[in-house]
């Protein structure tokens, strides 16, 4: 039904139709409205946050700004962009490049939140990048724990005047991803997936008497913009290089079925220690790595938190993206150093650069000053020498920022001569937990209270029974993820998404 005629005459010049009992029926407005209304319950409208975490690719959401009546892009959808010209994670409405349809937006937004309903709306759409156009737009409100609301989670749909769609802006974009996810990342990538409103897609790998394997997609790839979750650490009765091996035929085999481009997404990449020849006739195994991936057809590789980033950039040809998780620890970690006294250390001279951009981001979320050290290393032959110790740690809380943990040897030296000079606490922070063999002894070591990673490597047992005693603590990465395959997928700015981490109007 159309409640049109009932509105004041203000909203009766700016759409076409407006519904306060909405039954779209285009498939992904009705798809968010479902989920809306599952997520509500009884309540007046679900959560903000409760939302968030479940909204579909062709969804966006806004929260209300504190002062004037405003809105900030909390996510946005791809056909946002075409509406409004806006599409960057902490956009206000007011400033979006067409104000016309952002003020139309703005109109039909308050309209929600004082019906406390969705509400379908039809209008037509005159913008620089589109004309003639109509767009059938869905907006339902969001609300706090306390039941007010704060927020409009929405989707946008155009078509045509005589009725059909309008082509998308991106090639890759005219159907959704396709989600794989190999050896252990199974749970992650079902995580990255349910953010996006997808499944993981199902595959089959053999493993012959003689050691030799097969991997093949159980769906169809063809003309597909295709991601890959890749665990590239060894676990189990599965090596690095087994791991690897299979990745790099599942990437062939994509590109043999015809998929148009295949993202492998490898939180934690093996062989990036050797990235640089130390001695006569060393390797670059950083540089043998992605020739292998560029020679059977991947388009682009997707890492967080390189061992050294510049080594990483120069050797890829094909695209490369890279993720670092500076916001996403500080923020994890504010509250648990809330009015102490903190200080961030390198283990390492070659962390250094590492540690203290980790350290800035720290300072901005904290508001306050956090100090900073260095302990020295060389390693040679397997010896590690080094005694100097550089810093301000002295009755401070010390958070150790490293790219990995394997056996953790480094950690619990740097640990130590924290401790000697005079540190109250000692944190063990690291991107990757990759705890290789020898790492038993370092999470128990009591050098160090606790131990913060990224859940981009999944846990071996030992390290899980250390998780559950709360000495081990793990930070998600999902969140991030999902806004990273949706901007890829979209033909969006990763670089733009990380500026916009330390908003407190991001999801990740």
């Amino acid at each position: 039904m159309t409640t049109l005629a009932v509105v004041d005459p203000p909203l009766r010049r700016l759409f076409a139709r407006l519904d306060f009992a909405p039954r779209p029926v285009q498939q992904g407005l009705s798809g968010l409205l479902a989920k809306w209304d599952a997520l509500r319950g009884g309540a007046v409208a679900p959560r903000l946050a409760a939302m968030d975490d479940a909204l579909p690719a062709n969804g966006f959401i806004f929260a209300r700004a504190d002062v004037g009546r405003d809105y900030i892009l909390r996510r946005g959808a791809l056909a946002l962009e075409h509406l409004t010209g806006m599409a960057e994670a902490g956009s206000r409405l007011s400033a979006a490049p067409e104000r016309r349809e952002a003020s139309r937006l703005r109109r039909l937004f308050e309209t929600v939140v004082t019906a406390g309903e969705p509400v379908l709306a039809e209008f037509s759409v005159q913008t620089r990048a589109c004309a003639d156009l109509v767009a059938d737009l869905l907006a339902a409100p969001l609300a706090d724990v306390e039941g007010r609301v704060v927020g409009i989670v929405g989707g946008c749909e155009l078509r045509t005047v005589s009725g059909g769609s309008i082509h998308p802006p991106h090639p890759h974009a005219k159907s959704g991803p396709v989600l794989f996810a190999l050896s252990r990342m199974n749970a992650l990538g079902e995580r990255v997936a349910h953010r996006l409103g997808l499944t993981v897609a199902p595959h089959e790998e053999r493993r012959f008497e003689d050691g030799e394997h097969k991997i093949r997609p159980l769906v169809g790839v063809r003309e597909r913009d295709v991601y890959v979750f890749a665990d590239l650490a060894a676990s189990g009765d599965e090596s690095v290089n087994d791991k690897l091996c299979k990745l790099l035929f599942f990437v062939g085999a994509l590109k043999t079925s015809a998929a148009r481009r295949v993202t492998v997404i490898a939180p934690y990449l093996c062989y990036g220690r050797k990235e640089r020849q130390t001695k006569p006739r060393d390797p670059v195994s950083t540089r043998y790595l992605a020739q292998m991936f560029e020679a059977v057809g991947c388009d682009r590789i997707v890492t967080v938190t390189a061992h050294d980033l510049a080594a990483f950039q120069n050797a890829f040809r094909c695209q490369s993206e890279h993720l670092d998780l500076h916001a996403l620890f500080a923020r994890a970690l504010a509250p648990r150093l809330f009015g102490k006294d903190v200080a961030v250390v390198s283990p390492d001279p070659g962390g250094e650069k590492r540690a203290e951009l980790f350290r800035e981001t720290l300072e901005r979320v904290l508001n306050r000053p956090v100090a900073k050290g260095l302990v020295d290393k060389k390693r040679s032959m397997e010896k590690v020498t080094g005694d100097l110790f550089a810093g301000e740690v002295a009755g401070r809380t010390v958070v150790i920022f490293d790219d990995m943990i394997g056996a953790g040897g480094t950690m619990i030296r740097a640990a130590l001569a924290c401790r000697h000079n005079g540190a109250q606490e000692v944190i063990a922070l690291a991107t990757h937990g990759v705890f290789s063999r020898g790492a038993e002894k370092f999470l128990q070591d009591p050098s160090v209270d606790e131990i913060w990673i990224a859940d981009g490597l999944p846990l071996l047992p030992w390290a899980s029974e250390q998780m559950a005693s709360g000495r081990v603590r793990v930070v998600t990465i999902a969140g991030l993820l999902g806004d990273v395959v949706q901007a890829l997928h979209s033909g969006g700015s990763v670089d733009d998404l990380l500026e916009h981490e330390l908003s407190p109007f991001h999801g990740g």
